[in-house]
């Protein structure tokens, strides 16, 4: 008797994600490394270090085995103070080598997604006061324009920014990020520069490369109120969610940024995007606590039914990506799942995660939604900004100090959806028994 099949379209794209300076290692001229520096910002005293040493050109084994699995996409980043280190100074070895890894992906069948700003910035940004300063705009458009010019020939599908929306809260709210501030003002601050600077992006790579497409991230988190009956709690929810998942989005539709009732116009940022990357995790619920004036009154807690990653981190809520596709997929536009995952060092949560959420997007892909690949967040474990070395989400797992990669079951339950574009019976029979009867009913 023939085993059901969720089939994917022919062309989908199937990809792990990753971002420069969590592989690139020996990355010292940014904020990020600044920050590591600095006692108590990072998780254990972790420092990135060496990373996954794709500078030194370990890459190239770490691509060959995302095409040996089956991978027929990856994401990656590249970074603004390796290719612009002074205000008046470009480093064409640092875009030789850009180009080398491009070409690399495209020698092995990979189809290149390039992030142009992925969380790290220039020193000489952050002293000029980073993203605060107008002038941001300017100077981030012309290391695009830069660039996009010398890379145009090994990529056409590009991202501006990586999750603007976390950068704001995590650098500006939380103070979890550089520079640790918490000051909402300023938040507003950053998020509008991030618009205007994505929008001259959009235009400046269209008249760079007219067949380009182009896009953001934007990390998405549903929110839901702990107690639906607590108009406390649905005002946290409502305002949690405005602010981090519709506020930037909800601009490049309308040419005006809504802060809370607050409208600010930016005309040129309307309808910037070909696609929307789309970077999903978990679903939390939020209450109303007295206790957390710091932020905003809000606690955030996972469904207690919910299966929780090793460090409680994140929880296994499929549903809620199904929800973000179906909310995305209204605006008309073509989604790509930029980045999805769990972190699980010991891989007993991740092949249930996978299969769960893969299933989730058949089903998105299956009512004809334009969606066209996903990324799966990562490809090889690496260093998670604030939290370090202490999250694993990598396919293959590393050891930082010896560089040894080593397989994780989940590198063959992806490589089987990659290699049969699709999500088997067979395969999650193997890799994912006690959910099968739920994704297989009788």
């Amino acid at each position: 008797m023939p085993r059901a099949v969720y089939q994917f379209p022919r062309g989908f794209l199937w990809g792990t994600a990753t971002a420069a300076h969590q592989v690139e290692g020996r990355n010292t001229n940014n904020n990020w490394y600044a920050w590591e520096q600095q006692e108590g910002r990072i998780r254990n005293g972790d420092r990135s270090g060496l990373a996954c040493d794709w500078w030194g050109g370990r890459w190239k084994e770490d691509l060959d085995r995302a095409v040996e699995t089956g991978q027929n996409a990856h994401r990656l980043s590249i970074e603004w103070s390796r290719i612009q280190p002074t205000p008046d100074h470009w480093d064409e070895d640092a875009l030789d080598h850009y180009r080398e890894i491009l070409q690399g992906m495209t020698d092995r069948g990979l189809t290149p997604m390039v992030t142009l700003h992925h969380f790290t910035d220039p020193l000489w940004l952050m002293e000029l006061g980073g993203w605060e300063n107008p002038d941001v705009v300017g100077l981030f458009d012309r290391f695009v324009a830069r660039s996009v010019d010398a890379l145009q020939a090994y990529a056409n599908l590009w991202v501006t920014i990586n999750e603007p929306n976390v950068y704001y809260h995590a650098g500006y709210v939380a103070g979890g990020f550089p520079p640790g501030k918490h000051n909402l003002q300023s938040a507003v601050l950053v998020a509008q520069h991030m618009i205007r600077a994505h929008a001259a992006a959009y235009h400046t790579i269209h008249k760079i490369q007219p067949t380009a497409r182009v896009g953001f991230a934007l990390h998405y988190r549903r929110f839901l109120a702990r107690r639906t009956w607590s108009p406390l709690d649905r005002a946290v929810r409502w305002m949690a969610d405005a602010f981090m998942n519709r506020m930037f989005l909800d601009t490049l539709l309308t040419g005006r940024m809504n802060v809370f009732g607050r409208f600010t116009r930016i005309p040129e940022a309307r309808n910037t995007q070909d696609f929307i990357g789309l970077n999903y995790y978990t679903t939390s619920l939020t209450a109303f606590d007295l206790r957390a004036a710091g932020n905003a009154f809000l606690r955030e807690s996972y469904p207690r039914e919910a299966l929780l990653s090793e460090t409680g981190f994140l929880a296994n809520v499929p549903e809620g990506f199904f929800h973000a596709l179906n909310w995305l997929r209204k605006i008309g536009k073509p989604i790509i799942v930029t980045e999805n995952g769990v972190e699980d060092p010991s891989d007993r949560m991740r092949p249930q995660y996978l299969v769960e959420h893969i299933h989730q997007l058949w089903r998105a892909v299956n009512a004809a939604w334009q969606i066209k690949g996903y990324f799966h967040w990562s490809l090889v474990d690496n260093f998670e900004w604030e939290r370090g070395w202490s999250q694993r989400f990598g396919l293959w797992g590393l050891d930082p100090a010896t560089q040894k990669r080593f397989r994780r079951t989940s590198v063959d339950l992806y490589a089987a959806i990659c290699h049969e574009n699709a999500l088997s019976w067979d395969t999650v029979h193997q890799y994912a028994p006690q959910v099968l009867s739920r994704l297989f009913p009788e």
